[in-house]
Formats: structure tokens, C-alpha cells, sequence
């Protein structure tokens, strides 16, 4: 079974070609039978087809350091909503999405993510029964966290959040 590094090493090109990064190989031994799960992620996300042509890759490739190997599991999938945004690339890769974040003077703050850029994020907030832009060094973000929605959002805040016509992000 190939360690966390071999897989990476491995499939880093391949994915990168593909446009999507590796954001976390786990190699479970212990489970019955052996499992290698890679967690991927791009800037418009994963769908079925591209997580299904990823994995075809992945197994192609992995089969190759040693075809005789005992029989596991690959799972190639995206990072959960619960996964804390932690660089500037995963708040872009949000981009539309509800955050709840917290500041680093102990607020909250929760809003809708727009553009970030240079170290600052912008955050479509409620102000009263409208919207406005709160921007926010991500330096001062201790932790930010996808909320998951169950309806639509606000055309108004989809056009601050830039993505007037576009609609939000799943």
C-alpha cells in the first residue's frame, strides 16, 4: 500500500493538468478492506463526471507502482461543506457561498462570500432589510466555515457577491 506522500507524489501532475488540486490524501490500513481516499478540489468545484474521470486516473496510475497489490478501496471526492476555509484559494473557491466567520476579537460575522484578493475577503452582509460590503483582512478570520442553505439566496446578494446572474455556487 502506498504511503500518503507516494500518493501525492503520484497523482499531483495528473490532477494538476486536470485543474483540480490535492487538498488531502488519507491512507487508512486499517479498514477492511485498505482504503486511499483523495480529497480534490478546483476553482469550480467537483461534479460526478469529473470526480468519476479522476478516480478512472487515480487507479490507473496507482495500479502501475504495483499491480500485484493487495486489494483496497480509492475514493476520490471533494472537501465536506464542514471543511474550515483556511487560504485565500479555498475563500475564492466559495465565492457565492454563506460563511459563518469568526474574528479574531472573538465576533461573528455571518454573510455571504464575495471577491478576495490580497489578503482581504468581501462579505455581503445584512443591514437591516438591505445589504452592504463588510471587508476583512483574512488575517483576522481565526475560523471560517461553509453554512449550509436550503433556499435560494437573495438575488441582491448574489449581484454584491458578484454573481448577478450567475447564481450561487453548490
Amino acid at each position: 500500500m502506498p504511503s500518503q506522500k507516494e500518493v501525492i507524489e503520484l497523482l499531483h501532475g495528473e490532477f494538476a493538468r486536470a485543474g483540480y488540486d490535492i487538498e488531502d490524501v488519507i491512507v487508512d490500513t486499517a479498514a477492511r478492506p485498505p482504503r486511499i481516499t483523495v480529497v480534490a478540489d478546483g476553482d469550480n468545484g467537483l461534479d460526478l463526471e469529473t470526480i468519476a474521470q479522476l478516480s478512472r486516473e487515480a487507479s490507473a496510475l496507482l495500479d502501475r507502482i504495483d499491480a500485484h497489490a493487495a486489494p483496497y478501496v480509492l475514493e476520490v471526492t471533494s472537501p465536506g461543506v464542514d471543511r474550515p476555509l483556511t487560504t485565500e484559494k479555498h475563500y475564492r473557491r466559495a465565492r457565492g457561498r454563506k460563511v459563518e466567520v469568526t474574528l479574531d476579537d472573538g465576533s461573528t460575522v455571518t454573510g455571504r462570500l464575495g471577491d478576495t484578493a490580497d489578503g482581504t475577503v468581501r462579505l455581503v452582509v445584512r443591514e437591516g432589510r438591505d445589504f452592504g460590503i463588510r471587508e476583512l483582512a483574512l488575517q483576522s478570520v481565526t475560523k471560517a466555515v461553509v453554512q449550509v442553505e436550503f433556499s435560494k439566496p437573495n438575488p441582491r446578494e448574489l449581484e454584491l457577491a458578484g454573481l448577478s446572474g450567475k447564481g450561487a455556487s453548490a
